[in-house]
């Protein structure tokens, strides 16, 4: 005889804006400093690499500058990027 939602539509509205809002996630961009790297191969293999890991949205590589900037939801995990640029034949530095 009754519904689950309240006169003013309350209950099951929110909860999925709710839900909307959360899925929503904030992304940190770190930058590192990576050496080794001379061509558009060293590009291609710490994209694959780095971007392969749990939480990378996005990898954008500056060969000439030695630079790999890294786009996360959340956090990143320096341990993991640095041991996907090394699996990739490359060396972190640390951030820049």
């Amino acid at each position: 005889m009754g519904s689950c939602c309240t006169p003013d539509h309350s209950c099951s509205t929110n909860a999925g804006e709710a839900t909307t809002a959360t899925a929503v996630a904030e992304s940190t961009t770190t930058v590192y400093a990576v050496s080794g790297m001379t061509c558009g191969h060293c590009r291609t293999a710490i994209t694959n690499s780095v971007g392969a890991l749990d939480g990378v949205l996005s990898v954008d590589v500056d060969v000439a500058g030695g630079l790999v900037t890294v786009t996360t939801g959340g956090a990143p995990d320096d341990a993991a990027v640095a041991a996907a640029v090394d699996d990739a034949g490359y060396e972190l530095t640390g951030r820049a």
